[in-house]
């Protein structure tokens, strides 16, 4: 594919922004490339500046689960539009959208808007101390929650991928209190626990890691999690920023049937536009202002284009029965066909996948944890990658990221990607 138009305005952005990009995994630098500059989206397709189009197992880094421009969130986001697009006060939309997420969520008795991911679990966690007195918290190596200070600690997504597991600029203080353990290992979990639970108010985690690619938990995992921090009073936060709403209506803690005490989401509940929320027990979620002590806010927090987006978008989930059976059809006709491909093309490929979520994994063993998914031949996805990309199959420009389904992928679309991965395994 020619990419002149897009190479050009790659080119005046990086002489405006850092790396020529706003988040870095779109600079394409893990696969030697210029970026994809996109100009319009629809269905399962991306346009770039030179009018390519690639079929999308991005999509948007998983908020697009109807697909791009879906006609009813748009009509919905027109008609908030029309009101105004910011108000700076409670808006009807908001208090509509809260009302849905408790409704979907039943550990979540209380939430607050806010406008990002980042946003969400920062201020859960400041919570979470508040309402513990203790100011330590346990995350997961490889396990991604936002670029707040206390996070970027052996850190997943464009961080495993460069290469950097903690980030300059962040103090040794900050990270003294980031206490960080293996994924997937209930013994060591337990251990930590045991020994310093005086210490911990919370414990967070992504049910299914997203940001070290796909790796969901192995059994018995969440039920330690949840055990322990209820025997010692710690926190359990579960960052559904991306299972939210893409695993079940009620997320991953509907698949699994756990019940944290404060829920992060994001993504999927905006339809696309900017937002993020966090939630959980009325008793917890009390100690945020106006109510408590613990301060929080934000200018754009509930705005009513991003709340109506989600709304539609919840809507158009609940609209059918099948939503989430049909999206998972899709899925695992996808997953099977690129199991048949590696297969048939000698590549070494662990594929694992839950729900909409997958993540193609170039070793030949199981990737159950951040070391695991660190043993994959990072060149050689590359390579696949960049074939894909130039057969018009946009996948993550990492090896550590999730691809995501969407309900609009057609079974046509869907078999050519098979296609066209054989014919690039072929190549690689």
């Amino acid at each position: 594919m020619r990419r002149p138009h897009s190479h050009n305005y790659f080119m005046k952005a990086v002489s405006l922004m850092p790396g020529g990009v706003n988040s870095p995994v779109r600079a394409f630098k893990a696969v030697g490339d210029d970026p994809i500059v996109v100009t319009r989206a629809k269905g399962d397709r991306l346009y770039d500046a030179d009018g390519n189009r690639y079929i999308d197992y991005c999509m948007s880094w998983g908020p697009m689960i109807l697909g791009h421009g879906n006609i009813k969130v748009l009509n919905a986001i027109r008609k908030a539009v029309r009101g105004g697009t910011s108000f700076g006060t409670l808006c009807p939309y908001e208090v509509r959208l809260a009302e849905l997420i408790a409704h979907a969520y039943r550990s979540i008795e209380l939430v607050r808007m806010v406008s990002s991911g980042t946003e969400a679990t920062m201020s859960a966690v400041r919570v979470a101390r508040a309402y513990t007195k203790r100011d330590r918290i346990v995350k997961f190596e490889g396990g991604y929650h936002g670029h707040s200070d206390q996070f970027l600690i052996k850190a997943g997504s464009g961080l495993a991928t460069l290469g950097t597991p903690s980030s300059p600029g962040v103090p040794e203080a900050f990270a003294s209190l980031t206490l960080t353990l293996p994924y997937n290992d209930p013994d060591t979990l337990q251990r930590l626990i045991s020994e310093r639970w005086r210490e911990i108010a919370a414990v967070i985690v992504e049910p299914v890691a997203g940001n070290m690619g796909v790796v969901p938990p192995v059994p018995g995992f969440l039920e330690t999690l949840r055990e322990s921090t209820a025997r010692h009073g710690i926190v359990l936060i579960f960052d559904e920023v991306i299972t939210g709403l893409r695993l079940s209506l009620s997320g991953a803690q509907g698949v699994f049937r756990i019940s944290p005490d404060m829920t992060t989401l994001g993504k999927i509940i905006g339809g696309g536009m900017p937002v993020g929320a966090y939630g959980g027990k009325k008793e917890i979620m009390d100690m945020v202002s106006p109510e408590g002590a613990v301060y929080q806010a934000g200018t754009l927090s509930g705005n009513p284009v991003a709340m109506a987006a989600g709304i539609a978008t919840i809507k158009e989930i609940n609209s059918g029965p099948e939503f989430y059976k049909d999206l998972e059809k899709k899925t695992s006709h996808l997953v099977s066909g690129l199991k048949d491909a590696a297969r048939l093309t000698g590549k070494a490929i662990t594929i694992n996948s839950i729900g909409s979520m997958f993540t193609p994994f170039f070793t030949d063993g199981a990737v159950c944890d951040l070391a695991s998914a660190m043993r994959s031949d990072t060149k050689l996805y590359a390579g696949f990658f960049r074939r894909m990309f130039e057969k018009g199959v946009y996948m993550p420009p990492s090896q550590f990221e999730a691809h995501f389904m969407s309900i609009a992928h057609s079974a046509h679309d869907i078999d050519r990607t098979i296609k066209y991965a054989y014919e690039a395994l072929r190549e690689l």
